[in-house]
């Protein structure tokens, strides 16, 4: 995270990420407010943008050249980014309810969510169909329906596929043009390339009405029913669909049609949510919001998109809407954010429909001009889309000046909320006294403020397990005092471990549980069961309200996985500084007899390495903005796994050895258990795990500051300059924030233990290096060849034995 040396005093939160937000967080990052934190919160980190999806279905576009990487852009607007599904609103408390992480507070609020397709009305239809939204889960199942029919034809003559799409508007047919398209290409590739009669595809168009598209001219009506019949499209005008069964369309008017697939692309609906929180909704659900874009009801609420309806311009839910609202919306967010009037917006009323046939034509349309399909028109809409995503890979990289306009650092006011008479939701943001400008104290004057503390604290022990009393904590947080105070039971071992470290994460409570997995990793390693933990944290300068928000958060991501670790959290330090910071001081206790230590590797033993490498380098370069949003999704995924589980896994499998992988990087590790042990290695290089991405950025020359410091170790490797050049070498250095354990096993257990840790959820588990006598030579040899490293991983693969 960057420094914030500017306090907290304003939280806007924004829901969704659709092209309105996008727009949004791409102009805040060039003009930010000093004082305003930005948080996205959005079921996922990236977001297709819908000019270009059905050109990605026909196999035009890739992933990545049609989806918005929402986890890089809000790194550049420098905002919070929280990967959750919205579930509900506090207005009454100004907070937002998430599913699966504790409320999160708002003084301004911006929804920008799209809409889902309306399917509560047909028997069977939640059940048996592929909605058109989430996108996610749409492409999911178009990538698996292509690679089986890729498969298939390959090899044998098929039966007919059949795909039915419920739905006639734009979105239907373009959807119906992109997937037969594809799909024959596919047909006629596998034709050509095998020889084999290939199966048929019929794609089959359900419309309830009597013409497609029905909010467009009936020139395009006419064209576009023309286009799909040429495409043999089988369209079935005037035919309600009244329920589906498996695999089966059944229409009011008797029509039955089987068919493989069905995906359904109906009217747009809103969420229950937003009408149940009490904000003004339309008859569909949709968000009544003036031409500034605020809430009827809410004025410090904004909606754009699909989801809002203009009372004073209402328009159809079509993407051009979104995009355009994005600017108009970002200039009110600012303008109500600064105290200053607030803009009108009035969209136009016709707007240019480019509409891909999925052969590499387009139809033009606006109003009643229409231009048939033409190779030119698909050129010109694939520029236009190409010129609309550019804008948000083209980012200022880290150090480049950026463009903040009038909102200069020096010359911002601070911001507080006023609320109006009456005691309606704040609306006015005006600038604090002169007084409020004060030079933050060092010692005990940094301390978070007790009354913040002591709500926070009462808010996290209710959340801690209230089951059977520990009487081996004789003082905690249900007792505070001068010290926590712990019992040691007769016969064990107490085990004593401390961590801390800056926020690398825009999300103090994935951060929290990140940073307590990382924390409790030497307890585990060392065969001891977590007892209790003490908290250090640094909370970013802020209004006393956004210190308890931010400390409440971290806490609670903490508290999680402390709870899950019987582990409770029994005191702590608070300060504030200029950026978030946590760690832990964890107790474990264990019994002599089971004490594993970094000593212990026996020659003819084999290392097990239980998560994949590749943390610090994904990190080092999502700091530059040089990574994609998945692959730190991957490592954030990773780092919350817990080494528990695994660490009982190991010792249930003879392990005599152990170690958690973190800053030193795995050499590094390594080095600290072969010099204990006094023994040498022979690692394979190519059966390293390594997360999503981590190739890629080191291949970039894109390394954590700790790297070159961990790369003495290479001083111990035996083959040095044989292996140097291979693409996991960089790897071994690098460092790794609540990374797996290293442990020797028995080489009669390594099998049976590779499938027990992958069934316990460490898919990346692998036996990585055998254990040999040190023979006077240098103790690490890093084995590259491919051949031996696919023999030494199939000599040791986990179905091996069953």
């Amino acid at each position: 995270m960057q420094q914030n040396l500017q306090p907290i005093i304003t939280d806007l939160v924004l829901i969704g990420g659709g092209h309105s937000h996008a727009i949004v967080l791409r102009m805040f990052g060039m003009k930010p407010i000093p004082g305003v934190r930005l948080t996205l919160i959005t079921e996922s980190s990236d977001t297709p943008y819908s000019g270009m999806l059905p050109g990605h279905i026909a196999g035009f576009y890739s992933h990545d050249e049609c989806h918005i990487d929402l986890r890089r852009l809000a790194n550049f607007a420098q905002a919070q980014l929280y990967i959750d599904r919205v579930v509900g609103l506090d207005l009454e408390n100004n907070k937002v309810i998430c599913a699966n992480r504790p409320a999160v507070a708002f003084d301004v609020l911006s929804i920008d969510i799209g809409s889902t397709p309306a399917t509560i009305s047909v028997p069977g239809a939640a059940e048996y169909t592929i909605p058109a939204k989430p996108v996610s889960k749409l492409l999911q199942y178009w990538e698996q329906i292509c690679r089986d029919v890729a498969s298939e034809n390959s090899t044998s003559p098929q039966e007919p596929m059949s795909i039915a799409i419920v739905g006639g508007g734009a979105g239907g047919v373009e959807l119906a043009l992109s997937m037969q398209a594809h799909l024959h290409r596919i047909l006629s590739r596998a034709l050509s390339e095998v020889g084999n009669e290939t199966k048929a595809v019929e794609i089959h168009l359900f419309q309830r009405e009597a013409e497609l598209m029905p909010l467009y001219h009936k020139s395009v009506r006419n064209l576009v029913k023309q286009v799909l019949l040429q495409h043999s499209v089988q369209l079935h005008l005037r035919e309600s669909v009244c329920q589906v069964k498996p695999h089966t369309v059944i229409c009011e008017s008797g029509l039955t049609v089987e068919c493989n697939s069905i995906f359904w692309v109906t009217q747009a609906s809103a969420p229950q949510w937003l009408k149940a929180a009490g904000v003004v909704t339309d008859e569909q659900g949709f968000i009544l919001v003036e031409d500034t874009l605020q809430s009827l009801s809410h004025p410090h609420i904004f909606a754009a998109g699909d989801i809002a309806t203009m009372v004073n311009h209402p328009r159809p839910k079509a993407g051009v809407f979104a995009v355009r609202q994005g600017k108009p919306l970002f200039e009110n967010l600012q303008q109500v954010l600064l105290g200053k009037p607030l803009k009108p917006y009035k969209p136009q009323k016709q707007y240019l429909s480019l509409i891909g046939t999925g052969d590499g034509h387009a139809i033009a349309t606006r109003g009643s001009f229409t231009l048939p399909p033409n190779k030119l028109l698909w050129l010109s809409k694939d520029w236009i889309d190409r010129s609309f995503m550019e804008r948000f890979r083209d980012l200022p990289e880290m150090g480049e000046q950026e463009d903040t306009g009038k909102f200069s650092v020096s010359a911002s006011p601070r911001l507080t909320p006023v609320a109006t008479t009456g005691g309606t939701p704040a609306t006015r943001w005006l600038p604090l006294p002169a007084s409020s400008s004060v030079m933050r104290c060092a010692g005990c004057g940094s301390k978070v403020g007790s009354t913040v503390l002591e709500s926070v604290l009462s808010r996290i022990k209710s959340e801690q397990p209230s089951g059977e009393e520990r009487t081996d904590i004789v003082i905690g947080l249900d007792a505070p005092d001068d010290a926590a105070v712990v019992q040691v039971p007769t016969g064990q071992l107490m085990v004593h471990t401390i961590d801390y470290f800056r926020s690398l994460i825009n999300d103090a409570y994935i951060f929290g549980q990140i940073s307590a997995n990382h924390c409790l990793s030497d307890i585990f390693a060392m065969g001891a069961i977590p007892q209790s933990a003490l908290a250090i944290a640094s909370i970013p300068y802020a209004q006393a309200a956004k210190v308890e928000e931010t400390l409440y958060q971290l806490l609670s991501g903490a508290v999680k996985v402390l709870n899950q670790a019987q582990a409770p959290l029994i005191g702590g330090h608070t300060t504030e500084g200029a950026e978030l910071g946590f760690g832990l001081s964890c107790n474990g206790l264990a019994y002599p007899d089971k004490l594993l230590r970094k000593g212990g590797m026996q020659p003819g033993q084999v290392l097990i390495l239980t998560k994949a490498l590749g943390t610090g380098t994904l990190f080092a370069a999502d700091m530059r903005r040089q990574t994609k949003g998945r692959w730190i999704d991957d490592a954030v995924e990773s780092m919350l796994l817990s080494n528990q589980a695994a660490a009982a896994c190991l010792l249930q499998h003879g392990a005599t050895a152990c170690t958690d992988v973190t800053g030193f990087g795995l050499l590094g590790h390594l080095m600290e258990m072969l010099q204990a042990s006094n023994v040498a290695i022979e690692l394979q290089l190519e059966a390293i795990p390594v997360l999503a991405g981590a190739r890629e950025t080191t291949e970039k020359g894109i390394f954590s500051s700790l790297h070159p410091e961990n790369l003495r170790t290479s001083r111990y490797i035996d083959n040095l300059e044989q292996v140097e050049s291979h693409v996991h070498y960089p790897l071994l250095f690098d460092p790794q924030t609540a990374g797996g354990l290293l442990a020797s096993i028995p080489e009669s257990q390594t099998s049976s233990c590779l499938a027990a840790l992958k069934d316990l959820g460490y898919e990346s588990s692998c036996a990585i290096a055998r254990v040999v006598a040190l023979a006077g030579k240098k103790p690490v040899t890093l084995i590259s060849e491919r051949s031996n490293a696919a023999n030494f991983q199939q000599n040791h693969h986990p179905k091996q034995r069953y």
